[in-house]
């Protein structure tokens, strides 16, 4: 089978008139020039409407989508249920003077939902968790210290950059220490070099940054850095904006058997529409009480009856147990796909939210071009970030994508004898 090839002439004129108004045109990792759509021209830059597993984009071509919005489509786009819940909610209203009746609703679901959860408090963006989560830390230690993972990624806030990066200042972020995955030994060193000045150790459940493979949790790591942080009076900060609900409803801690003091969730929690929510132990509530921090709209009630809806769903479904069967449906598949083609796909991280790359080479440019070559004929991945498997996605569709990224690893073979 041969499958057409798309083109994208309303997306290239769509993005000239919004280079004039909008800063760079489309910003964030989504932007052409970041590079994770290369070459940019293969891929569309504005879309038009999605339902299911798929969207469209402005030139009438249909992706199946595994990048889920970068995580938010966990169900489905327009699930029936999530959207008759936000809308009905949206009829009684939605930002008021004072919020509504279904925050208490949404909260006491977190709280029966999340392992770890005594409380859960409601904002917009995963960085807007993130960040209180830093600032929970340290009123609740009165520390300045706050340590990461290298390769790490929690939000755009200063404190989450490095000091040679655009409007980021020294003091930004002069408390910052960085440590590797995995590597508890060099961990432990730095909380004694730093004795009694760290505020938090904060950490996503997996490292699945961007531009190299993923690495789950060596046997027994997360037990020892719980241990040394309730040892050394470091809050433990699990930053599961992107995994949360996608390996374990109960959080991603709990699926690695420990439990955080704060966690963070975000893009699965309201399929979609906008939400995020730190939750964590009892002992911090004071702290997070004490802060001066909030939102215009942060507690909007839409979204609470959209998560509300969204949560109970993925409950019925078993969506981390549907999620595993169906990433590693297709995570295998491709594997086998382009080993028949003689090419060497390395599959890292979860199979809920897995991580691709051609080892072929030491470049990441074959990568680049097969990813493109499936882009082209309807299989939306990106080059260099973790994939997203949802409710929505069907038998069909994965073995649909499997015969597009056959061809399209017969196309990169083609263009590439001297491999061979």
């Amino acid at each position: 089978m041969s499958f057409p090839i798309y083109e994208h002439k309303v997306s290239r004129e769509l993005f000239d008139r919004a280079t004039k108004v909008i800063p760079t045109g489309v910003y964030g990792h989504l932007g052409p020039a970041e590079g994770n759509f290369i070459p940019v021209c293969d891929w569309p830059l504005f879309g038009d409407k999605a339902k299911g597993a798929y969207f469209w984009d402005v030139d009438g071509n249909k992706y199946i989508d595994y990048m889920c919005a970068y995580g938010p489509n966990v169900l489905g786009y327009c699930d029936k249920d999530v959207d008759a819940a936000a809308i009905a909610q949206s009829k009684l209203g939605n930002c008021t003077t004072s919020p509504s009746r279904i925050t208490v609703d949404f909260a006491e679901l977190m709280v029966d939902t999340v392992k770890s959860a005594d409380w859960a408090f409601f904002a917009k963006n995963g960085n807007d968790v993130t960040t209180a989560a830093i600032m929970t830390a340290r009123a609740a230690t009165h520390r300045k210290k706050i340590i990461f993972v290298n390769g790490f990624y929690h939000g755009v806030s200063p404190w989450t950059q490095k000091v040679d990066y655009p409007g980021v200042i020294p003091e930004d972020v002069a408390n910052n220490l960085y440590v590797d995955w995995n590597d508890f030994e060099a961990l432990e060193k730095l909380v004694a070099e730093n004795e009694g000045e760290i505020a938090a150790f904060i950490s996503t459940p997996y490292m699945h940054g961007n531009y190299k493979d993923n690495e789950t949790p060596a046997e027994g790591y997360w037990q020892k850095v719980r241990e040394l942080c309730t040892r050394k009076g470091i809050v433990l900060i699990v930053d599961d904006v992107r995994c949360g609900f996608r390996l374990d409803l109960a959080g991603s801690d709990h699926f690695y058997g420990f439990e955080a003091d704060l966690i963070c969730f975000c893009k699965a929690i309201a399929n979609g529409w906008n939400v995020s929510c730190l939750c964590g132990k009892d002992s911090l509530k004071s702290a997070v009480s004490s802060l001066s921090y909030t939102g215009s709209y942060w507690l909007s009630s839409v979204p609470f009856a959209a998560g509300i809806a969204c949560i109970e769903k993925m409950k019925k479904l078993d969506t981390p147990k549907l999620f595993r069967e169906k990433g590693l449906m297709l995570t295998n598949g491709l594997k086998a796909a382009a080993e028949n083609n003689g090419f060497n796909l390395v599959v890292s991280g979860e199979p809920a939210l897995f991580y691709l790359r051609i080892a072929n080479d030491n470049s990441m440019m074959l990568h680049q071009e097969w990813v493109a070559e499936c882009v082209k004929r309807g299989i939306f991945f990106s080059s260099h970030h973790n994939h997203f498997m949802n409710a929505a996605m069907s038998d069909k569709d994965i073995n649909l994508t499997l015969e597009v990224a056959d061809e399209a690893f017969k196309v990169v073979a083609a263009n590439h004898p001297e491999l061979f």
